[in-house]
């Protein structure tokens, strides 16, 4: 699905008609120079993910809109993408005239996928695993992610950028399940940890 069909379904699913120059804005953070994962190829990637899991929604607009605000802001040197991003959201579905509450859950998901804790309502849980999907991708497009990743903390030195990545690759792998809902786990969990399990081989070495 292109993207931009994406954004009409996200809008029509609310309700609501999106603000003219939002959708813009956020495709031109999606190609800031300094990322190379956190890209359109991501939200690509997400939305042809979460199609044939849609039914898993319980309000699939919001997940919807709460995938294209969830890398919104995206820097690696700043600790704060999440909050920035989720207020971008709730402000822009207001400013449309969407429920506040609405826009509150919109919020709330977006700031799920700091991957923090474990997400409390079936909408959270099936945006955690979008977003976490390429964990459970094929081997070659790990390969692909994994330097893609590299390449947006360049600024890290190797050492402490291998420690620090073996770091968050390990929260992964020694959860009971990396992903929250039955649908993904099936389906992802095993690849995920395969993947998982090379990557943190080759940071240790």
């Amino acid at each position: 699905m292109a993207l931009e069909e994406a954004w009409q379904r996200t809008w029509t699913a609310l309700g609501a008609t999106a603000p003219d120059a939002l959708l813009p804005a956020l495709l031109a953070r999606y190609a800031e120079p300094h990322r190379a994962y956190h890209t359109r190829q991501h939200l690509s990637e997400c939305f042809a993910t979460l199609a044939p899991a849609a039914h898993l929604a319980e309000r699939l607009g919001e997940v919807q809109l709460a995938l294209w605000f969830h890398d919104a802001v995206y820097d690696t040197r700043a600790h704060d993408n999440e909050a920035q991003s989720a207020r971008w959201a709730q402000e822009s579905m207001r400013g449309a005239g969407v429920d506040p509450a609405a826009a509150a859950r919109v919020h709330s998901l977006v700031m799920a996928t700091s991957h923090d804790g474990d997400p409390d309502d079936a909408d959270a849980r099936l945006l955690v695993d979008v977003d976490l999907s390429i964990l459970g991708a094929d081997e070659a497009r790990f390969a692909e992610y994994d330097q893609q990743i590299r390449f947006e903390y360049a600024w890290v030195p190797e050492a402490a950028y291998r420690e620090g990545r073996a770091r968050v690759l390990r929260r992964f792998i020694e959860r009971a399940s990396i992903y929250r809902t039955t649908w993904f786990a099936d389906r992802l969990e095993a690849r995920a940890r395969a993947n998982l399990a090379r990557a943190l081989g080759r940071l240790a070495g």
